[in-house]
C-alpha cells in the first residue's frame, strides 16, 4: 500500500467519523439522550452502510478495489 492509498482512505475514515458525529447530534437534538447502546446501533449502521453507498455512487478509494 503506497503513501496515497493510505491517504485516501484516511480521508474517507475522516468522513465516516464527521457523518456519525452529524447523525448522533441531530438525533440527540430531535430526540434528546437514547442511551449508549441506541447510539451504538446507529454508528454500526451508519459504518455498515458507507461502504456500498461510496462504491454505488464511484467514489470508492483504489486500495478498495485490489481484490476484484
Amino acid at each position: 500500500m503506497d503513501r496515497g492509498q493510505i491517504l485516501e482512505l484516511v480521508a474517507h475514515y475522516l468522513v465516516i467519523v464527521a457523518i456519525v458525529t452529524v447523525v448522533l447530534g441531530v438525533v440527540q437534538a430531535a430526540v434528546g439522550d437514547l442511551g449508549f447502546w441506541i447510539e451504538l446501533g446507529v454508528v454500526v449502521v451508519i459504518v455498515a452502510l458507507y461502504r456500498p453507498v461510496v462504491k454505488a455512487i464511484g467514489m470508492e478509494p483504489s486500495a478498495w478495489n485490489r481484490g476484484e
